[in-house]
């Protein structure tokens, strides 16, 4: 299913902390975000992959923005650190097989690696 403007995105930070062994040693970071882009074409989404979300102490860090019905729902990106486990992308995958933010509920594990930014960098992805 291509990506469309209609389904959630997927953002991934692969900066200078994110994405890197020497941040978050013992995970395949190539295969986390394959993982990620799969699951989101999947799914109709998209995954797009940005230098710093300067967030570095919650590394690796992935934001999960609403579809445009699940921001009419009330649905605000999700911001995700600490997504280490190879199974996070799973965990994401089934959370926009179910439509992401504001269409239905993340799966309890997500709600482990949830954690708010501040408004600076929430400013910042909305760019």
């Amino acid at each position: 299913m291509p990506a469309t403007p209609d389904r959630a995105t997927v953002t991934v930070c692969r900066g200078c902390c994110c994405g890197t062994d020497a941040k978050v040693p013992r995970l395949d970071h190539a295969e986390q975000l394959a993982a990620l882009r799969a699951g989101a074409a999947a799914h109709g989404g998209r995954v797009r992959v940005v230098d710093c979300l300067d967030a570095c102490e919650q590394a690796n860090v992935v934001v999960v923005s609403p579809s445009p019905a699940g921001r009419a729902a009330g649905g605000r990106p999700v911001w995700l650190g600490m997504v280490n486990d190879p199974g996070g992308a799973d965990d994401i995958a089934a959370w926009l097989a179910d439509g992401g933010p504001g269409l239905a509920e993340p799966p309890g594990v997500l709600d482990l690696y949830a954690f708010t930014p501040s408004r600076r960098l929430r400013a910042q992805l909305d760019d």
